[in-house]
């Protein structure tokens, strides 16, 4: 991008949700890697996809870094993120109207040209994304700095918030980005990155048997275990339709392994165990099991 017109999503939340200057998130993101929880066991087989939390950084950043330090000595060409529109919009599915995503370490930029032809996928499922500007949505943005630390910034990105968080919306976008998926170049990597965060604001005794429930039907491997679990509030989770999508997308792609690499809740770090947000974050890998 350097020297061109670049159309920059600026960061609505550097400086609050995470720290806001490049020497302080290298900082940050150098704490939460060597965190005491985070013991790292390298992923077997084929890194298709995580699941990581979205919420400020001090609350829920070692949790998220347990997962995104399988992508250290890693690269992907494309990296799909997949979360949840805190907000109220029209449209089921939206995406970046801008070039690129800017954080405190440098510009990511946004792949157009595979976000369109996704967009014609979509449509023979009656589906679209709505483009959108200047959005606020942290729940995406809160990601990119995790990759950018751990894969630098030679890679596109495909941002998707679900409006429609809906079992038959998640499974038609994972159709849509498995059959994206499959027409790309065989030598182009790409990462499915799933943001959400789990129960909110219970006592920690219910917020763990809530979130138990989620971790144990994301370890199925079924997202309708996850829509069950939710349906008959077993369960909860802002971004249970990014999670099922992702996960099916993998399946798609021929997942056949799930490793939670960490559990957690706000109290961790805020003490209070009265309200609590809880946090998970996971890897989705392709595991030859005749060799494991």
């Amino acid at each position: 991008m350097s020297g061109e017109q670049v159309d920059v999503r600026p960061s609505p939340i550097a400086g609050t949700w995470y720290p806001g200057t490049e020497t302080e998130l290298r900082r940050a993101m150098e704490k939460f890697f060597a965190d005491e929880g985070n013991e790292f066991i390298p992923p077997v087989g084929d890194l298709l996809g995580l699941v990581v939390p979205h919420a400020g950084y001090y609350y829920s950043g070692a949790c998220a870094a347990a997962a995104f330090q399988a992508l250290r000595g890693k690269s992907y060409q494309k990296v799909i993120i997949i979360s949840p529109s805190h907000r109220a919009y029209t449209a089921p599915l939206l995406t970046s109207g801008h070039d690129a995503y800017e954080t405190p370490l440098g510009l990511m930029t946004v792949d157009h040209l595979a976000l369109n032809q996704l967009n014609t996928i979509l449509n023979n499922h009656h589906l679209g994304l709505k483009t959108v500007r200047f959005d606020q949505e942290h729940a995406l943005e809160i990601e990119l700095p995790f990759l950018q630390f751990t894969l630098g910034n030679d890679f596109e990105i495909l941002p998707i918030m679900m409006v429609d968080q809906r079992e038959n919306t998640a499974q038609a976008l994972a159709l849509a980005l498995f059959e994206l998926i499959q027409s790309l170049d065989s030598s182009e990597k790409v990462l499915l990155v799933a943001s959400t965060d789990l129960s909110h604001f219970h006592h920690q005794r219910v917020a763990q048997k809530l979130d138990r429930a989620f971790i144990d039907a994301l370890q199925t491997g079924d997202p309708k275990q996850l829509y069950r679990a939710a349906n008959t509030g077993k369960t909860e989770a802002c971004g249970l339709g990014p999670t099922a999508c992702v996960l099916e997308t993998c399946q798609l792609l021929g997942a056949n392994a799930i490793t939670i690499t960490d559990y957690r809740d706000s109290s961790c770090a805020g003490g209070d165990k009265s309200s609590v947000v809880g946090y998970a974050s996971a890897l989705i890998t392709r595991e030859d099991k005749a060799n494991v």
